[in-house]
């Protein structure tokens, strides 16, 4: 008989301390059946990959879950959708284009996709409401998050003590930008210090700190704790995440998150 590779570990990013009432990670590119470029836990079906491999990925990162997750059509905006309203998560019909969503349902796993940009999960101290959303330059600037966070106030108008989780995204050293990306932060973070340095190698470009951005942003929200994980998709010797910036070709981690 011949004999099967043992099954590889799924490996998860998760925050340092655990969060009150809700459970968090992001996924890595380890514990799939993916071969390359997408090896070897792509769970993106966008990603021009055989679906089935996909579907099996799904399967067993279901595994890890208490229910199906509540995927998005990530279209780099700031819409933000209830998973608690069934008509965004019919079964029969294709994910609702959005970026990001929120549940103050206990049990409701939301989840955003990224290969660079980042995945911003928050929630209130006492695990009462919570939100998951998809952080590329363009949903930041049009206040993915803090749209995020009014639909999450509007659940739980008590809820308070915010606090906030960024993933694994592209880091300062390796997101080259061109100025149509500091304008778009204007009197949004561009003026911070560090946040947008001019490239030494090019001029007229800039190194952008999207998490950076992003943390400042939290902060001018009121989110009181905010943990920043600062891991680099791009400049990882492991490669243990994917990398649209890097590799072009290439698969997708999941953030995901629910109320326990």
């Amino acid at each position: 008989m011949t004999q099967q590779p043992a099954q590889a570990a799924i490996r998860l990013i998760r925050p340092k301390q655990a969060w009150q009432g809700v459970e968090l990670f992001c996924t890595t590119r380890q514990g799939g059946v993916g071969r390359a470029p997408y090896d070897t836990f792509n769970l993106g079906l966008g990603a021009q990959e055989d679906p089935a491999s996909v579907h099996e990925n799904r399967k067993r990162l279901q595994q890890l879950l208490p229910a199906e997750p509540a995927w998005l059509q990530q279209v780099h905006g700031n819409r933000v959708v209830d998973a608690d309203d069934a008509q965004w998560f019919d079964a029969s019909l294709p994910p609702p284009a959005a970026d990001a969503s929120v549940t103050a349902q206990t049990g409701r796993v939301l989840a955003v996709l990224t290969a660079d940009c980042l995945s911003v999960v928050l929630a209130d101290q006492a695990g009462s409401v919570l939100g998951v959303a998809h952080a590329g330059w363009k949903g930041l600037a049009a206040g993915v998050l803090e749209a995020t966070l009014q639909k999450m106030q509007s659940k739980r108008p008590s809820a308070s003590g915010w606090r906030a989780w960024v993933g694994p995204g592209i880091g300062a050293k390796a997101f080259q930008v061109g100025d149509e990306v500091r304008v778009a932060f204007n009197g949004a973070g561009a003026e911070q210090a560090g946040l947008f340095l001019p490239d030494p190698l090019e001029p007229g470009k800039w190194r952008a700190d999207l998490a950076g951005l992003a943390c400042w942003r939290l902060a001018q929200m009121g989110v009181s704790q905010v943990e920043n994980s600062g891991l680099c998709t791009v400049n990882d010797p492991a490669q243990q995440f994917f990398s649209y910036r890097r590799d072009r070709v290439t698969g997708r981690m999941a953030t995901l998150a629910w109320l326990s």
